[in-house]
């Protein structure tokens, strides 16, 4: 999928204030419970809510000067991170 490690700087960057406290309903990092069921629908499906955005997250998770591998990089971190 992409680079965890290369991930961690994006996500603090641009994830954390929302997927650190669960704001909106966004899955904390690191909850397996939460990140089960989307990462049972595939990393295409959960690329496709990156890009498009769901319920409060925007589109691009508000990443707006990331790039498609940064955000690929951010997933596989917090996919990493639920694992």
């Amino acid at each position: 999928m992409g680079d965890a490690t290369a991930g961690k700087s994006t996500y603090d960057k641009s994830c954390a204030s929302c997927h650190g406290t669960g704001v909106a309903g966004a899955p904390k990092l690191g909850d397996k419970a939460a990140w089960a069921p989307r990462i049972a629908t595939g990393n295409d499906a959960i690329m496709q809510i990156v890009m498009k955005g769901k319920g409060a997250m925007p589109p691009r998770g508000g990443c707006a000067n990331c790039s498609d591998d940064d955000l690929k990089n951010v997933v596989a971190y917090m996919l990493k991170q639920a694992k």
